[in-house]
């Protein structure tokens, strides 16, 4: 996508998006927590609203285009939280791996 110097390609303003679907659906478990933590982290100080921002627009354009709408903001959550430090790297990889074992369904979590 081609953009003039001052649009830059996450600016979709003007541009054709198609129709808008009215299909009401829920929504996944995981992208209810995402909103938690959204909410939290905010209200806790860890981030403002600019800061979530900022993430969204530096991560790229793939990304950007590839991952969902809520993918996209459990990135920027998680990026926000690493800089305000309620968490390294590190921790993060180390609690991921923990998860992970645990298996893929509740089942099996249970299991283990």
């Amino acid at each position: 996508m081609s953009k003039s110097p001052d649009h830059r390609w996450h600016d979709m303003g003007g541009d054709a998006a198609g129709p808008v679907p009215d299909d009401q659906h829920d929504f996944a478990l995981w992208e209810k927590r995402v909103d938690a933590l959204m909410i939290l982290g905010s209200a806790r100080g860890h981030f403002t609203v600019d800061g979530l921002r900022r993430c969204l627009e530096d991560m790229g354009e793939k990304a950007f285009e590839e991952m969902t709408y809520y993918e996209r903001w459990v990135a920027s959550v998680n990026q926000n939280y690493i800089e305000a430090g309620v968490y390294t790297l590190e921790e993060l990889g180390a609690k991921m791996a923990e998860v992970k074992a645990r298996g893929d369904t509740y089942g099996a979590a249970q299991d283990a």
